[in-house]
């Protein structure tokens, strides 16, 4: 399988080129081509749930550390889990301005920052949340030889890193092969997610929730 020695090699051997100062590049080129990765995914595999405290007369929750996105915030109340609807702050603070005596059941939640989400109504007692998340993977290192993106996105890597190659090197005339190959790439893990969002007896699911407004066998 595919690791961080993997990597390096196919990436010095492809572009012919073992100098040390494009060894020493190298580690910058793949992270450029994972922060790439996490952008453009949108796979189950890069998803994680994390428990959070919801606290009495308190609307705000941080976030687990190095959340990108929130698929989903729930909350356990009288022994079930609801989901909260997402909305926008300027809706919540609309519905629900923010007085520490004014408490109620939460129904919705925004994000407030990029570490914090808000929620409304004010809670009126504890409960135990949960966040559905999306985040970036460890990143690949000889110490961290394997991810996700290694494991199971192994040419999208490729292909991106070779890209960021290409620049280093002022090969300005490989970019637009590596570009196409890396769009090939990325389509197909795209087609794969939106595979894993259905099965045999039902339409594709919306990253939303909701059901796919394509046509099934439609191009």
């Amino acid at each position: 399988m595919a690791d961080y020695t993997y990597l390096v090699t196919d990436i010095k051997n492809t572009a012919e080129d073992d100098s040390t100062e494009f060894l020493d590049q190298i580690p910058k080129l793949v992270n450029k081509a994972e922060n790439r990765l996490i952008r453009e995914l949108d796979d189950v595999g890069l998803n994680s749930f994390s428990s959070v405290a919801v606290s009495t007369s308190n609307p705000f929750v941080s976030l687990p550390s190095g959340t990108r996105i929130v698929r989903n915030f729930s909350i356990t109340t009288g022994g079930s889990k609801i989901n909260l609807l997402p909305r926008t702050v300027e809706f919540i603070n609309d519905y629900w301005p923010y007085v520490s005596s004014s408490i109620g059941e939460p129904r919705y939640y925004g994000m407030r920052t990029n570490t914090q989400i808000v929620i409304a109504p004010t809670p009126a007692s504890v409960h135990d949340g949960e966040v559905y998340y999306v985040s970036r993977p460890t990143t690949l290192s000889s110490a961290a030889p394997n991810n996700y993106f290694s494991d199971f996105c192994y040419d999208a890597l490729f292909y991106a890193s070779m890209i960021e190659a290409s620049f280093f090197t002022k090969s300005f005339d490989t970019i637009a092969m590596w570009q196409s190959e890396y769009t090939t790439a990325i389509d197909g893990l795209r087609n794969q997610a939106r595979r894993t969002r259905q099965d045999d007896m039902a339409q594709a699911a919306s990253p939303a929730g909701s059901a796919d407004t394509l046509v099934q066998g439609s191009s």
